[in-house]
């Protein structure tokens, strides 16, 4: 016993200089030469002149410094009895280690094997592995509570404005780096960050400031998206990824109400951004339109919007007395049958409308008095292309939807909602309308995917039924549970994380659906109530957990009897 105790002591004894050296060879092995290839991942074959990723290595290992700092340290008085830097070192030392082996495997699959990394590559993963064996010996201890803690109204706010700004410099970051093992790197790097920052208490913190100003920090989020395009450098590229993906998190917005807020699932719903997409194309100056009639834009939205709330309300009347798996298995066969009507609609097999598997293309840009879309514009010395117009005119879409949610969410009939997805007989008993909120939850999801379908018509200047099949339906319904149902900012994180990876990521192009299934097996096994859950659910995960916790007890203490 006495053996244990005095092994244990001096572990904790040398932990401390043990992930110090590991820090020191983390940043050492960075300032020499990783790579003998210079034409991969930013040229890393310099030495004393660290490239991109050596330098996110360096952050990753001055953040671990810091914490070390507080463990035991000057800075131990001030912020040790705040900040549990054990578990923050331990969350750093696992992601630096993940980091540096895929740095030396990316090196090999690019360069022909191992042979090509040079000794700064090995010294920087040396140190990686010791500051997590290192932090793995740190003992813990017991902290005061961070999320009580308050400061200053402006220092939180200057945090708020500080979180903001390193969101749009790492999203400019990210989006810049063409390589695809780069942008790994640089994901792992961020992700490595940010569960930093929530294992030592940080975010947690950030959390309960986010509730005490929530105006300042949405008024920051929407500065921020409006800036972002001015860091892209004219890039059509990456702002057409940008464009995609502010038109797939309106759409898992409106979603949002129906699975996240109503407990419906809904496996078809990509047809209600189509209807507005094909209503805007028919309506259009193309020579293709089938439709003489080319009212203005603002009519055009909304007749586009009102289609796909009228179809959501003929699929929600006869279907809605169903619920569970048979609603997902009817509303999956309403959105084959979407596509198909699409195919069918070809002026042979029924009217013509859709011009059938050919589609409208040539849809005109889109033009708003004098102002068209599809022209480039010169701000602050900065060229803004057409992408960069309609990104501009989708955050005003974002910025509606997210009124519309964040109004019913507080709303009587947001109430009522969540009674239904709660206990669907209860709210009945209690006097909800379980029938007309649900079909209000289908009407008003379907209006605001119209509204973004007619938006993505003129954007990508064509429509056709291939764009609207069902695994666009699932990739919706996965960033509204990937993200964290009933949320807004959950939901918007899931729709870019769902949209921006396979964009990035093509050079994984046969294994993205293998690893979109294992982030959603991941989410499922660790975090049920998604990235970014609700006060509510997460609340009722813990209560189940309880429940889990009394009922193991339980039973330990009858096999003890």
């Amino acid at each position: 016993m006495s053996g244990d105790l005095t092994t244990r002591t001096s572990g904790h004894r040398a932990a401390w200089p043990f992930s110090l050296a590991g820090v020191v060879l983390v940043i050492a092995g960075s300032f020499l030469s990783w790579s003998y290839d210079s034409s991969i991942l930013g040229d890393l074959s310099i030495n004393f002149y660290p490239g991109s990723l050596q330098i996110l290595a360096i952050i990753l290992a001055v953040l671990g410094l810091v914490l070390l700092l507080i463990e035991k340290g000057p800075l131990e008085s001030r912020l040790g009895q705040w900040l549990d830097a054990t578990l923050g070192l331990r969350a750093l030392g696992l992601m630096l280690t993940l980091y540096m082996a895929l740095v030396l495997i990316a090196i090999s699959v690019e360069s022909d094997g191992l042979i090509n990394v040079n000794p700064g590559g090995y010294v920087s993963l040396v140190g990686a592995v010791l500051l997590l064996v290192g932090s793995r010996l740190l003992p813990l201890r017991q902290l005061r509570d961070l999320g009580q803690a308050r400061l200053p109204g402006w220092f939180e706010i200057l945090t708020i404005a500080l979180m903001m700004a390193a969101i749009l410099f790492a999203a400019a970051y990210a989006l810049g780096l063409t390589e695809a093992w780069a942008f790994v790197l640089c994901l792992v790097f961020i992700a490595g960050v940010i569960t930093a920052l929530f294992r030592i208490g940080v975010m947690g913190w950030f959390g309960h400031v986010a509730q005490r100003h929530k105006k300042v920090l949405t008024l920051a989020a929407f500065v921020v998206a409006f800036f972002f395009p001015f860091t892209q450098g004219g890039s059509d590229a990456n702002m057409s990824i940008a464009t995609q993906v502010l038109i797939f998190a309106a759409t898992a917005m409106g979603l949002n109400i129906v699975v996240g807020l109503a407990g419906l699932l809904d496996l078809g719903y990509i047809a209600f951004l189509g209807s507005g997409a094909y209503v805007a194309a028919m309506l259009s100056e193309s020579a293709f339109a089938t439709i003489d009639w080319h009212p203005p834009f603002p009519v055009v939205v909304l007749i586009g919007a009102c289609v796909a709330a009228t179809l959501g309300l003929i699929i929600g009347s006869p279907t809605l007395r169903v619920s569970g798996d048979y609603l997902a298995i009817v509303t999956l066969g309403f959105g084959e049958i979407f596509r198909l009507a699409m195919f069918n609609l070809d002026g042979i097999n029924g009217p013509l409308l859709t011009n059938g598997p050919n589609g409208i293309p040539g849809i005109p840009e889109l033009q708003i008095g004098n102002f068209n879309f599809g022209d480039e514009h010169t701000v602050a010395g900065l060229e803004l292309g057409r992408f960069s117009n309609y990104y501009f005119l989708l955050l005003l879409l974002i910025g509606f939807v997210i009124l519309v949610f964040a109004r019913l969410n507080d709303s009587r009939i947001g109430r009522g909602w969540v009674a239904i997805r709660e206990d669907e007989k209860a709210a009945e008993a209690m006097g909800v309308n379980v029938f007309g909120l649900k079909l209000l939850a289908f009407a008003v999801g379907a209006f605001l995917a119209g509204v973004a379908g007619t938006i993505k018509a003129h954007q990508d200047v064509a429509v056709s039924p291939d764009q609207y099949i069902f695994l666009e339906s699932a990739f919706l319904l996965a960033a509204v549970v990937l993200g964290g149902m009933g949320t807004i900012a959950g939901v918007l994180l899931g729709a870019t994380i769902l949209k921006l990876l396979p964009e990035k990521l093509r050079f994984f192009s046969e294994y993205r659906l293998l690893l979109f299934g294992l982030l959603l097996v991941l989410m499922m096994r660790f975090r049920p109530e998604g990235l970014v859950a609700s006060r509510r659910r997460k609340l009722e995960f813990h209560e189940e957990d309880e429940e889990l916790a009394v009922a193991v007890e339980s039973e330990l203490v009858e096999e003890a009897r």
